[in-house]
């Protein structure tokens, strides 16, 4: 298969599948059902709306402040609204194309403020790292607050959690066995697994090494929290999902992590996931899948508009150069 080819179906097969997810939930749904959602939607409260778009731009503006103590310790000291407008432009390529937009993170900024690409993207990969283990604590968080939940849920469906737990670790094991065998192979495709395996390890070295350790820790926390918040005060808009516990909004907050990156920008798959999570909970389809709407409309819209704008400014910002 062609290289083109293969691009053009990472683009269209996501999208497709989201579309086919949006159609196929409507036509399994009842007129009623259709219309309950339609109502919870365009009855959402504004100001909910708003204040979420307002703590999602707030983790943005966190994110793009943070990339400076990563790069400042190899010299370079790019303008904030360089690194804010790439962060953006990033959020909005994925909705083009799955997962693009850190490579365009890293071409933008290196365009504009001439960083080598390599030098840049270790950093994005640091940046990753950090996030991927703010997510763990988050979903071991989720699972704290629901233990109570979980264990009725196992017991109603006999599985067996220590069994579960055998299993994990059993795969564990077998991921460990793997791992030495790659260390040991010379294939061409191995070394460049092994050869990532050591820029992401090279990566949280140079987490270790930052000198403002501590202003990196606030903001790499401060972002999450506004993630959270941001999902959190959603639920307000929604008349039967204002009274969820907070442990429920956290795991309903983990299955839209995952999500979002089905497909492009999570379209389709993020409200039919929330949805799903919530009947777990007692929550209705159409209450629970209006809530994902709600949230994945305030967050793309941010996205599209603060996005197009950077699209737009950023050659403008930097005509001088």
């Amino acid at each position: 298969m062609k290289r083109s080819t293969k691009k053009i179906l990472k683009i269209i097969l996501p999208l497709t599948l989201g579309v086919f997810l949006i159609w196929y939930s409507i036509k399994n749904s009842t007129p009623s059902e259709r219309e309950q959602l339609w109502e919870n939607i365009t009855q959402a409260h504004p100001g909910w709306i708003l204040l979420s778009m307002l703590l999602g731009l707030l983790s943005h503006i966190s994110r793009a402040y943070r990339w400076k103590f990563l790069l400042e310790p190899m010299g370079y000291k790019p303008k904030f609204l360089n690194s804010f407008m790439a962060v953006m432009v990033a959020y909005l390529a994925n909705f083009g194309i799955p997962r693009s937009g850190e490579v365009l993170r890293g071409v933008t900024i290196s365009t504009y403020e001439k960083i080598p690409f390599e030098k840049v993207f270790g950093t994005i990969i640091s940046e990753r790292i950090a996030d991927f283990i703010m997510l763990m604590l988050i979903i071991g968080i989720a699972m704290i607050l629901q233990t109570e939940y979980l264990l009725i849920y196992f017991e109603e469906n006999n599985i067996n959690p220590f069994l579960t737990i055998a299993i994990l670790f059993g795969l564990l094991a077998v991921g460990i066995f793997i791992l030495k065998l790659i260390r040991k192979s010379k294939h061409g495709v191995i070394l460049k697994v092994k050869a990532f395996a050591k820029g992401l390890l090279e990566g949280m070295r140079s987490i270790l090494k930052m000198k403002n350790k501590g202003a990196f820790i606030f903001h790499t926390v401060f972002i999450w929290v506004m993630y959270v918040l941001m999902f959190y005060v959603l639920v307000f808009t929604v008349p039967e999902t204002a009274a969820m516990p907070f442990g429920v909004v956290m795991m309903a907050f983990v299955v839209g992590s995952f999500a979002i990156s089905a497909t492009n920008g999570g379209i389709g798959v993020y409200p039919i996931a929330i949805g799903a999570s919530l009947m777990l909970f007692g929550i209705s389809k159409e209450a629970g899948e209006a809530f994902g709407w709600i949230t994945w409309g305030t967050q793309t819209f941010l996205v599209i508009l603060a996005g197009g704008f950077s699209f737009l400014f950023l050659p403008i910002f930097n005509r001088q150069k």
